[in-house]
């Protein structure tokens, strides 16, 4: 890596009250954990995104996006080079939907509009087609990314392409076959593209029963999931054949806590931050989970997603997952930040 002066990033034509230097990222992640990124810009169009693009190309400055931050472990170390954040909001609805003698509707969305805001918007037009999606606390780009699903629905039911641009500035349109979904994983998982616009083909419906389904399901979210304290969603991967949530149980684990991090008592498959976690508290009640079941049930049955599985990908000496996780608690430098997706409140557990 060349050396690179950060501060040269006030130099391009992006509104200066929109970079940080040295923001912790425990403001920027559902988490609330996080140590500082060098630099945090938030994007608002496609000509500032270019512009970051190519001074991070020309001065090999790391480069890593977020979107609602609800899907991340950043490391108490922070992230060095830049964080973008894509502020781009905007929502088309197919014009004259209620003159349209086929119930198929055409709503394009940009890849920073939060999920929940989503679903608020098609309701207002009587959209069905999200609804078991609303709940999700992520962002459309993130949620496209890993393929977000809940209550049998998943991103890939309703999309029709996706507009991406890649690290050179290029735009490239991807249809629903050439994203190659699959649970919880899209072709886009492997950072080539940056997400900007999503397509989606929805249908008409009646705002009463949308309204009742979008209540159901938030509910449902409320009584199993402890959305009331910080998190980052499910820490654990489903297993085929068992219950995440009951192997933690059965360990007698409910209710643990490391530090300000503790296996939610409403859902064990959520490690929550009780209110001032920091990463490494988290990463060791990950450690000394696995390690508790591993004794009990003689194998290594969870798998972690969510949190750490991307970050397996990105480093080949990081063989397993434990390792991953020792390397982080032991602060390895080449270790910053922990991802999947960057976004997607996904369990469905």
């Amino acid at each position: 890596m060349t050396n690179y002066d950060i501060k040269e990033i006030q130099n391009l034509n992006i509104p200066k009250e929109k970079i940080f230097f040295n923001e912790l990222m425990k403001n920027h992640t559902t988490f609330k954990i996080g140590g500082p990124a060098e630099c945090f810009v938030k994007i608002e169009n496609i000509g500032q995104l270019k512009e970051i693009l190519k001074y991070t190309n020309v001065n090999n400055i790391p480069l890593n996006l977020i979107g609602n931050g609800s899907n991340i472990l950043v490391l108490d170390s922070g992230i060095k080079g830049v964080v973008l954040k894509l502020e781009m909001q905007n929502i088309e609805i197919e014009k004259d939907i209620e003159k349209k003698k086929c119930d198929k509707i055409k709503v394009i969305a940009d890849a920073g509009v939060k999920m929940n805001y989503f679903a608020q918007k098609l309701l207002q037009n009587n959209i069905s087609g999200f609804e078991e999606l609303a709940g999700i606390p992520g962002t459309i780009g993130g949620a496209i990314m890993m393929n977000a699903g809940a209550h049998g629905k998943e991103m890939k039911d309703i999309v029709s392409n996706v507009i991406c641009m890649d690290y050179n500035g290029n735009t490239i349109n991807l249809s629903n076959s050439e994203l190659k979904f699959e649970y919880r994983k899209s072709i886009l998982k492997n950072k080539e593209y940056i997400i900007l616009q999503v397509e989606f083909i929805l249908k008409k419906g009646k705002n009463e029963e949308i309204k009742a389904l979008m209540d159901k399901y938030l509910t449902y979210r409320k009584e199993r999931q402890p959305i009331e304290y910080p998190s980052a969603g499910s820490t654990f991967k489903r297993g085929k054949d068992f219950i995440t949530a009951k192997l933690i149980d059965d360990a007698g684990l409910k209710g643990y806590t490391i530090g300000d991090a503790m296996v939610s008592k409403k859902h064990s498959g959520f490690i929550i931050n009780k209110g001032n976690a920091t990463a490494k508290d988290v990463l060791e009640l990950v450690k000394y989970i696995q390690d508790k079941v591993y004794e009990k049930f003689g194998a290594d049955y969870l798998v972690l997603t969510n949190l750490f599985n991307d970050q397996l990908d990105r480093f080949g000496t990081l063989n397993t997952t434990k390792q991953l996780i020792q390397n982080a608690i032991d602060m390895k430098p080449d270790l910053q930040l922990i991802l999947n997706a960057d976004d997607p409140f996904t369990s469905n557990m």
